[in-house]
Order: C-alpha cells, then structure tokens, then sequence
C-alpha cells in the first residue's frame, strides 16, 4: 500500500507540473468556489434581510397569547440571553373635546420597539422623527385620524376608561402595524405602567398579549424548543418575519427561495464540470495504464495509484476552491455594501460544510465511471492504439451522476420538490437530446456526403462522433438550460415585485365615505390636484349559513361563548362589494362572472377561491347574509383567484348590483400623495372629519426598500451563475480537444486547408450549440413552468423570445468558444500536431 502511495504521489507532482491536472482540478475548484460563494453569499443576505424584515415584528420573534403568560417564561428568556419586552393590546372607545370613537389602544413597556422605528410628529399628518422614548406616566400619543375624528390637537386631554391622558406626540409610524391597507381604529399609545388604571382589562375585555424577544439564532431556537411543550395552540402564537404572510414576507420568501435555486443550479453546474473533466482525465490516462500492466502492475495496485491521486487531486481542489470562493463573496459584498446591508463579519459554516460535501461527492461519484473505464484499459493498446477502455455500459454512470445530483440537491435545499423538478427537467431535457442525437446522426449521415466542404465535413464529424456529441450536446443544453433558468426567474420575479409597487401607487386609503360625501370629496381633491381611485361600495354583513346550514358567526368572545358548534365561518363580519367589471388582479377560475343578469334570476355572488376551499363552498351553493335586521341570499356562480399582494382593496364576495339596490353603501378608495407633499393631507381631509383615513405611506416606502436590496442582490447572483456557466461552457469545449487533436493532424497531413478545418470545427460548434440552445429554451419552460406554480406561486407564462434567443445566443458562444479552443491547435504545423499526440 506505501508503493502505491509513493508511486501516486510521484505521478502526482510530475503530471502537475506538465499541466496534465489542470482541467480537473480546476474544475473541482470552480465546483466548490461556485457552491461556497453563493452559498455563504446567499445565506449571509438572508440573514441581513430577515433581519431588516424584523423591524416589522419590532423583533426577531413574538409570542401573542390571550392572557398574561408565567412569569418564568420571561425569566427563562432572560436567563437565555435574550431580550424581551411586552405589549398590550385592547379595543377601547376613546372620548375627549365631548366626542368618543374606538380604538386600537396600545400599551408598551420599556424597551419596545426591540427592533424597528417608532417615528412620531408634533402635527397631525406631519413628517415623523425617529424617537426612542416611550409616552411618560399620564401621557398619550395617537394617530393623526384619532385627531381628525375627534378634532383635537395636542394638549388635549382625552379619557380611556378611567383615566384621563394628555395628548402629547402624534404616532406616524409602529413598526409591527402590519402591512393592512384597513389598518382598522387609530391608534392610540400609553405607558404599560398606565394600563392598570383604566380598568379597561377586567372580566368580558378581549385583549392580546404579545411579547418580543430579540437574540441569537441559537437561542431563540433553545428557548423555543424548551417553551413549546407549555405552549397552548388555543391561546398561544409564536411567530417570527418567515409566518408573515404579507407583501414583505411573501417578496423575502421568493427572494431566498431565488437564491436556494441560484445555489441548486450552482451546484448542477459544478457537477457537469467535474463531470466533463473526469471523462477527459480518464482517457488522457488510457495510455499510461497500459504502460504500467504491460509492466506487470496489477489491476489492484493501478486502482490503488489513481484513487490516491483523486483524492490528491481533490483536497487540492478543495482547498483553493474554498480560498477562491471566500474572496468571491467578499467582493461581491464589498461592491454592494452601498446598496444591500450584509455584514461580511458573520460567518456561516453551513456554505463551508456543503462546498467541501460537494467537491467530495462530485469528485468521487462523477469520476467513478470514467475510473472503472480507465481500469479496463488493456495492456494491448501499447501496441493498438485504437483500443479502448473494456467498459461500454453507460447504466453505472447515468446511474453514479443522477444520484449524485439528486443527493446534492436534496442535502443542501432540504427541499425535496424543488430538488425533484430540477432533476425530473433535466432527465426529461437528456431523454430528448438523446432523441434529437439520432435525428443529427440520420441528417449528418446524408449531408455528409459528397463534395468534402467545410458544412459536409462537420456534418461527418457530427455523425462520426455521434455519442460524444451527444455528451457535450447533453453538456450544453443542461448549462444553458440553468442559465435561462436563473436569468428568466429573476426577470420575471423582479418584474413582478416592480409592478406590484410602481411609483404614484397609492399611499392612502379612505373609507366610510357616504354616498352624499362622494361628490364633494371627488370635487375637494381635484381642485388640490389629487386625484382618486375607484370607489368601491361596501356593506358589512353577517355571513350566517350555506345552502341552508347555519355557520359559526361569533365575532367577540361573548359570541363564543353562545355558539360551540356549526359548520366554521369567517369569524368576523364581511365586506360585501358589488360590480359587474371584475378587478384588476382577479381572474375568474370556476364559473361565470357576474356580467349578465335578467329579471327572475337568482342574485349571484363570486366567492375568493381560497375562502371557498376553507369554508368548502362550491359553484351553486346558496350563501345567506344578515345585513341589519334584512336577509339576503345569493348562489354562488363564480370563484376567483384574487392577487393579495396589490396595493388595492380585494374583497371575499363580489356581489350582483341589482341584489344590493335596497342598501345604502359607504365606499372605500385610495389616492396618492408625495411623501415630501404630506402636509397637504390635514387640507385635504378638512372638510371630511367623518371619513376614516389609513396611511400606508410608511409601509409602502419600506417594502419598495426591501424590494430594491432584494432586486440588486439578484443581480449579483445572477452575474455569479452566468459566470460559473461560462466557465462550464469553456471547460466542456476544452474537453474535446484531445480527441480533435488527432483528427486535425490527419486532415493536416492529406493536405487540408486551415481555413477549411477552421471552418468546419466552427461549422459543428454552431449546430451544436443552436441545438443545445433549441432543446435548453424547451426545458427552460418546463422548469419554469413547474417552479413558478409549485414554488414560487407565481403566474407561469410562455417565454417565446428565448426560443429564438436561446439557440442563436448558443450557437454564436459555443462556436465562439469551439473556435477559440481549436486556434491554438490550427497554429501548429503537422510535425507538431503529430509529436503532441505521441
């Protein structure tokens, strides 16, 4: 065993100082360089954006519980290291300057917000300052609508139960006020020390406890794992920004599930590389093999000496490779560092372990075929060069490769759909370049023939090396296939998050507007040069029973405590519209719209589809409504699916107009104002004290923040896989250069023009590659297909631009690349071209 380690190591250092370990080693280094600097990339802006996307929970995890929880609990948390502090919520009538309205009252303890800005102003709809101090013993800060409605202004005194507060900041911007554009009652700010006074919190009150921890990954996870046993579903939530299901959440979830698929591909593409290289260190060794068995060397001692020197190989590969990709992710993070706030002084080992896991596992699954071939190389070929390797069967490979893959995919995501649509795509994108390969072998066969041009003779060469074009074609179209994939995913997602926030989208949103007001306030705001949205009519009902069969309706605990059974309802009252256009962002995906109606006809009504399925409400069903002391019942004839991450009111049930002719409405609409303009608010809405006002401004400018890093982080990703691609690209034409070695000396020899042989290497390239490009734009569509519906919960679409761009973008690299590759062997004359092959 020492002779072989000694003979492998000898081999080793002399076949690395000729060069002769250059392609794959270098691939193993680009491997493991590729998977570590996104990877750590990857993970590092995850973990900036989780933690600027925090500020909207005003900490790094929350616990809301319907009554106070164990002081242990607290003290559990504190005893972990982490930081806590607690705020009280309750629905409360606020009275002052001889007027009362409900509110959302809050009652906040030192230290909040744990993260996030809590902003106020010294003016009703002002520009808010950041302010770290909390309202003192006796104080109150407010929304400006609760000053609006009440018309108040700061000093006043106004009354919570029973104690009286001086009115002193008003509140422009809560980091946990959510993402809502009906942000609900204003809200009004107190001391935790004040609650207790207001006698607001006794028996039949519905208040909410939450509490905000802030620490380490680490510890939030221990304390967790050690509070979950004590947690009670019923009464208890722990959430952090991943539960959130709103627009900021949603756009961080597809962000990261980009950036897992950006470091899957990475990881394919890797593989491919290594898998090229090792195919090409196989055969480059044919001849040395049998050198060494004619010698008398035995099989084991000849496995023994290429098994030391891949693994020789491979530590070396891994070590750069890991040195390669740290200093990659560092400057990507260094050129970005004025737009997206990543930290480079957190370190993740994870990105580290699964690296070195892949340039392990790839070095030695992606070799194992070539090295068994290698094995069964005959001493014979010493004297019969055209011998090759014993092994035909290329079961054990595509077998050795898929597992590998797969392997690696799942490891690293620990998502096994996303992991499966990748490689079903690419077992689906191979099956049919096999397919297509027979086809060039029949059209090379007949435009092969004849008078021997440039165009007949790559046409031969395509037939007469028809599976190792099949395993470059394979090659190609994987590469280009991921990089469609990585290139048209961010353009589509990006797209998406961009028309999702345009700039003038609204900011503000009005409702309980009455019917006599709509005149007058569309008049107001023209005149001040802004201008509305559509009015949406509403009425607030009670959803009472399907088809018949009453549902639950409670909406308080008082509710609750009447009702224990009966088929699950909303839970609180809906908002009923009524219109026969459908709204933008809705798509009918069951039925009919509601655009034909005739007297005798049931009233109809469009249901959400996803309401539908929870409350199992299907295309005839008959809904009944209580609307004050009337009831209405209308059949369902349509269900919708409705895009909730648009800025604009969407509504559970759109109703027939003719069925709502009887009820009077108020309306709901929304109107845009610069953030710089905002004192023109308190004009606009004068006149309308009655007309309940939600700014969303705030939320609107943070999301659009959120949205930009994200979008310049993908970018970067992006240009880190199309590099890693064409580096893939260039390996895989740098692998057939043996083999054309010995067919360009011939063709030297017989007396063939450069010019022609030049022409006809890039003639074969550029089918190749337009093939490639063809066969990757159609498994292009099918991944996205998949991605977009499965996982990303986007709309999928047809991409017919990359079915013409692909394969000219293919032919024109691929050539590019085959000519370049073959220009240092076209420089040499025929005595050289021969001596290189001895």
């Amino acid at each position: 065993m020492k002779y072989g380690f000694n003979l492998a190591w000898r081999l080793f250092k002399h076949e690395a100082k000729r060069g002769e370990l250059t392609i794959i080693l270098f691939a193993i280094i680009l491997s493991v360089a590729a998977v570590l600097s996104l990877s750590l990339f990857s993970e590092r802006l995850q973990g900036a954006l989780t933690a600027k996307s925090a500020e909207f929970i005003a900490a790094d995890r929350r616990l809301e519980s319907d009554k106070p929880v164990d002081p242990a609990w607290i003290a559990k948390a504190k005893e972990l290291g982490l930081e806590t502090t607690q705020q009280v919520y309750a629905r409360s009538m606020v009275f002052g300057n001889e007027q009362m309205t409900l509110t959302s009252l809050r009652a906040a303890a030192d230290g909040y917000p744990l993260k996030g800005e809590l902003k106020t102003s010294t003016e009703a709809f002002g520009l808010g300052e950041l302010t770290a101090e909390l309202p003192a013993a006796g104080e109150a800060w407010a929304e400006s609508l609760l000053l609006q409605k009440l018309g108040l202004k700061l000093g006043d005194k106004i009354e919570v139960g029973d104690k009286e507060f001086s009115l002193t900041r008003v509140i422009t911007d809560v980091p946990d006020s959510g993402f809502s554009v009906f942000g609900g009652n204003p809200k009004v700010l107190i001391g935790l020390q004040d609650l207790a006074a207001t006698h607001i919190t006794g028996p039949g009150s519905r208040i909410d406890y939450t509490y905000f921890f802030v620490g380490n990954s680490s510890d939030l996870d221990d304390y967790y794992d050690w509070l979950r046993p004590q947690l009670n579903r019923e009464i208890h939530s722990w959430q952090s920004v991943e539960d959130d299901d709103s627009q900021l959440g949603r756009s961080v979830g597809r962000a990261e599930q980009y950036f897992l698929l950006a470091s899957l591909l990475a990881i394919v593409l890797a593989a491919v590389s290594i898998a090229v290289a090792a195919q090409r260190y196989s055969q480059r060794h044919y001849d040395p093999v049998a050198i060494m068995k004619t010698l008398g060397a035995s099989k084991q001692l000849v496995q023994r000496i290429y098994l030391y020197q891949i693994s020789f190989i491979t530590v070396l590969g891994i070590v750069l490779g890991t040195v390669a990709g740290f200093i990659i992710q560092q400057l990507v993070v260094l050129a970005i560092a004025d737009k997206v706030n990543v930290s480079i002084d957190v370190w993740h080992w994870r990105p580290l372990i699964i690296a070195v896991f892949t340039g392990m596992i790839c070095a030695v699954l992606f070799s194992l075929y070539p090295l068994l071939k290698l094995f069964s190389v005959p001493p014979l070929r010493v004297l019969r060069r055209d011998l090759g390797a014993g092994m035909s069967s290329r079961v054990l490979q595509f077998a050795a490769t898929g597992s590998a893959i797969l392997l690696l995919m799942w490891a690293y995501s620990q998502n096994l759909k996303i992991s499966l649509i990748l490689f079903v795509s690419g077992i689906v994108l191979v099956c049919a370049l096999l397919a297509i390969t027979y086809g060039l072998i029949a059209v090379g066969r007949k435009l092969g023939q004849g008078k021997m041009g440039a165009w007949q003779l790559a046409w031969a060469r395509i037939k007469r090396r028809a599976m190792d074009n099949s395993v470059q074609l394979i090659s190609f179209s994987v590469t280009i296939m991921l990089l469609l994939v990585v290139l048209v995913m961010r353009n589509d997602m990006v797209s998406q998050w961009r028309d999702q926030l345009p700039q003038g989208t609204p900011n503000y949103f009005m409702s309980n507007i009455t019917e006599q007001q709509r005149p007058a306030l569309e008049q107001h705001f023209n005149q001040l040069g802004v201008e509305t949205d559509v009015f949406y009519p509403v009425v607030r009902a009670r959803f009472v029973s399907i088809n018949d069969e009453k549902i639950r309706t409670e909406i308080t605990k008082e509710d609750e405590a009447k009702q224990d059974s009966g088929r699950n309802g909303l839970g609180r009252e809906a908002n009923l519209t009524w219109s026969n256009t459908l709204q933008n962002e809705n798509e009918i995906v069951a039925g009919k719209w509601l655009d034909e109606w005739q007297t005798g006809d049931e009233y109809g009504v469009s249901v959400e589809e996803r309401l539908a399925a929870r409350l199992n409400i299907k295309l005839d069903d008959k809904l009944t409504f209580n609307i004050g002391s009337e009831v209405i019942t209308v059949t369902v004839t349509s269900l919708r699916s409705v895009n909730w991450q648009t800025m604009q009111p969407n509504f559970f049930f759109v109703l027939q107009p003719e069925a709502m002719q009887e009820y009077l409405p108020t309306y709901i609409t929304s109107f845009y104002v610069p953030t710089d303009d905002k004192a023109k608010i308190a004009q606009l809405m004068q006149p309308f004290s009655s007309v309940t006002l939600f700014d969303v401004d705030a939320r609107i400018n943070q999301l659009r923040d959120i949205v930009d890093q994200v979008s310049v982080a993908v970018e970067f990703i992006l240009v880190l896989v199309l590099i890693a691609g064409s580096l893939v690209l260039i390996a895989q034409v740098q692998a057939s250069m043996d083999e054309r070695q010995q067919e360009l000396a011939i063709l030297r020899t017989l007396g063939a023009k450069g010019s022609l042989i030049r022409a006809s290497v890039i003639y074969e390239f550029l089918i190749i590659g337009s093939v490639a490009g063809l066969m990757a734009a159609f498994a292009n569509e099918l991944t996205l297909y998949l991605l977009q519906s499965q996982i990303f919960e986007m709309q999928g679409k047809l991409h017919f631009e990359y079915w013409i761009i692909a394969p000219l973008v293919g032919a024109i690299t691929v050539g590019l690349l085959g000519a370049a590759g073959c220009w240092r062997l076209l420089a040499l004359n025929t005595s050289q071209l021969l001596r290189k092959m001895v």
